[in-house]
């Protein structure tokens, strides 16, 4: 009998402003970590968003963004602290919307926090936005 291992899925690395934008129109939610290298509790919340995109891997994008390295995040998302964590999605009114008019629905910002985030509010976060957990089989 052979056991094939599931590879572990990471948060993706951007490197730029418009793969964000990319991601964003795909339509599924995608959490955003704001992050630097030098930062303690960037470090921290390092695995669990990890573990996020694991957890959540078909259905939303998971990623982070390395203020010093990518230009014009800090400036197009405000951030003032790392880590801050920026989710980006349609909200349920605007799918609905779209819908009927058969247009693109609009991608908003739903919800920001800085520092230290407890994972269980994060996947709540990503569930009440369309994203469902990867289930092993």
């Amino acid at each position: 009998m052979i056991f094939k291992r599931n590879k572990r899925i990471r948060a993706t690395r951007v490197e730029t402003l418009e793969e964000i934008e990319e991601l964003a129109a795909s339509g599924r939610p995608v959490l955003i970590d704001f992050w630097q290298t030098d930062c303690q509790s960037c470090r921290t919340m390092d695995g669990i968003v990890d573990e996020l995109a694991n957890e959540y891997r078909d259905t939303a994008h998971v990623t982070k963004v390395d203020v010093r390295q990518v230009p014009g995040a800090v400036q197009k998302f405000a951030i003032r602290s790392t880590p801050t964590f920026v989710l980006l999605a349609t909200s349920p009114r605007a799918k609905k919307k779209a819908k009927a008019e058969a247009g693109p629905a609009k991608i908003t910002q739903r919800w920001r926090a800085s520092g230290l985030v407890k994972k269980d509010a994060m996947s709540q976060l990503l569930e009440s936005n369309g994203a469902e957990r990867y289930v092993v089989s």
